[in-house]
């Protein structure tokens, strides 16, 4: 059965990541959402009581989830409605999570990892594991349907009210009833092979099995039957005691009944009777092994993702960030209000300042200005909010409306180190080659300092064509630059009436030098303002 939490129609494949998801993660400072959402915040009352150690599954599952974007507003829609409801009902997606998580966990006991199937080369071994694993199955979908019980009526989702009644479909009251009976009936023999019966037990459970068949030719049976197995809990007594001998010896006088204890062969014919009934029985419940073996392993993880999504909404609200769920346009559209950068307000644990934008209808931004005024923290906030709308996150803002872009790229200037084998600019151009092999008509590409560790004059010749290229092919690009003669010729260009549709942002900076960290529409200047950081620095020296 499908768990379908991520997708209304099927199940995690792991299939559609972002070409460079790499590259993603480092520059947009990702490893820190994906540990933020593994580490549960515990509260007493309204105040944070503790941090607990990272669930290193969630931390995972919440890295592979945001790397593969999703492709329709429908399905981002889907995500979102789920979503809410666990943000509702946080007790329920944590029950499901941590059901899932202690079959998976018990399951693995039995020897699913080592072997990747359940059992050993034993065979008596073998069935009695799948017992195990039968009893492990049935507690844990009954669990999981008394967890929709308790919240029925206040989950609204489509997720997950499809995935209830697909639950009731698969495994109705008759059948958990009937399985619940099967267990109980065939306890012996798990009970009894796993466990000796020791002499100082009170009570042991023994089998009662009868079998029916018809008579052939020379009083011969045939066409052997099950009538009726059930388990039997009777005292237990030891046969050497006077007690058990005498029970023994008034057994042997009746004509309708035999020990089988005196006769080894006997004996052995018994314990293969046993095991072939309950293997047949065992057998017979194929079908719901084949329908929940996937079950519990999707459920884990499709819920692990909303559990962290829940994290990241606490650390959100820890750090008084804004939030809302945001809304799907046009990819010609991108319009949000103070969004802020919430890598640096987990890290830093502040309340980033929060700009506002609206670039309807153009297809590239270019942010100059001042040094140290917040142009690259504005650049990680968008491409951390885009890569959070499209996996179906809430975003740390007021309001954002953006269209979708599954080809997202960026390209952040990368200090020089050992693991390059050539200079800066050769290692940017080479990256840039790569995006564009990779670039299809929903791609957005955020460049950063790109081209600066050249001369102005020859990477604002580089940033122009690049730029222009990217933007005629129909190319979404959002670029923060020092590369004042490239901003300032696409600024002309822009004024044109023929011109590329353009944005045009700068970091504000006060009269007196000041930075606020906001940005706003201006047209680029000729100075970065880097005097102001020279001063500032002489001062303090003396």
């Amino acid at each position: 059965m499908n768990v379908c939490l991520l997708y209304p129609h099927e199940d995690w494949n792991n299939m559609g990541h972002y070409d460079d998801e790499k590259a993603i993660i480092q520059d947009l400072g990702l490893k820190t959402l994906f540990l933020a959402a593994a580490k549960e915040i515990e509260y007493e009352g309204e105040k944070v009581k503790s941090v607990r150690d990272a669930d290193t599954y969630i931390e995972e599952t919440m890295k592979k989830v945001m790397m593969v974007p999703l492709k329709t507003k429908e399905d981002i829609l889907y995500r979102q409605g789920i979503l809410k409801d666990c943000l509702e009902e946080e007790a329920f997606i944590c029950g499901l999570y941590n059901v899932a998580t202690d079959v998976l966990r018990k399951w693995d006991k039995l020897g699913r990892k080592s072997k990747m199937k359940t059992g050993t080369k034993d065979a008596v071994g073998n069935l009695i594991t799948e017992i195990h694993l039968l009893q492990l199955f049935v507690t844990g979908l009954t669990e999981v349907k008394k967890l929709y019980v308790e919240a029925a009526e206040r989950i609204h989702s489509a997720g997950f009210l499809s995935l209830g009644q697909r639950l009731c479909a698969a495994f109705p009251h008759e059948m958990e009833t009937g399985l619940k009976r099967i267990l109980k009936d065939i306890s012996f023999y798990a009970n009894e092979k796993e466990h000796e019966e020791l002499l100082n037990s009170k009570m042991v459970e023994k089998p009662r099995i009868v079998m029916g068949c018809g008579i052939g030719d020379g009083l011969k049976p045939k066409a052997f039957r099950l009538q009726e197995i059930t388990t039997q809990l009777r005292k237990n007594r030891s046969p050497n005691s006077t007690i058990g001998r005498a029970q023994e010896y008034f057994n042997s006088l009746g004509t309708n009944s035999f020990s089988v204890k005196k006769d080894m062969a006997i004996q052995n014919q018994a314990s293969e009777m046993e095991y072939r009934v309950v293997r047949y029985i065992i057998s017979c419940c194929a079908p719901f092994f084949h329908e929940f073996e996937r079950f519990f392993d999707q459920l884990r993880f499709q819920t692990a993702f909303y559990r962290g999504a829940v994290t990241l909404e606490h650390y959100m609200t820890r750090f008084h960030l804004r939030s809302c769920f945001p809304t799907v346009g046009r990819q010609a559209d991108m319009r949000f209000s103070q969004l802020r950068e919430l890598v640096m307000g987990i890290e830093q644990r502040i309340e980033p300042v929060g700009n506002t934008c609206d670039i309807a209808g153009k297809g590239l931004l270019i942010v100059t200005g001042a040094n140290q005024g917040g142009k690259s923290t504005f650049l990680r906030s968008v491409g951390i909010a885009q890569v959070m709308m499209q996996c179906g996150l809430k975003v740390a803002a007021e309001n954002y409306e953006s269209g979708i872009f599954p080809s997202l790229f960026t390209h952040f200037t990368r200090r020089e180190d050992s693991a390059m084998n050539s200079g800066r600019l050769d290692e940017e151009l080479c990256r840039m080659s790569r995006i564009i092999d990779h670039l299809n008509g929903a791609s957005m590409v955020l460049l950063n300092e790109s081209f600066a560790s050249t001369t102005e004059k020859e990477g604002s010749v580089i940033a122009y064509d690049i730029v222009r290229a990217l933007t005629e092919a129909g190319v979404k690009v959002l670029t923060v630059t020092h590369l004042l003669s490239f901003a300032r010729k696409m600024y002309e260009e822009a004024q044109k009436e023929d011109g590329v549709p353009a944005e045009f942002l700068s970091a504000q900076r006060m009269e007196n030098g000041r930075r606020t960290f906001k940005m706003i529409q201006h047209a680029p200047e000729l100075t970065s303002f880097g005097l102001d950081l020279y001063e500032e620095v002489i001062a303090q020296a003396f």
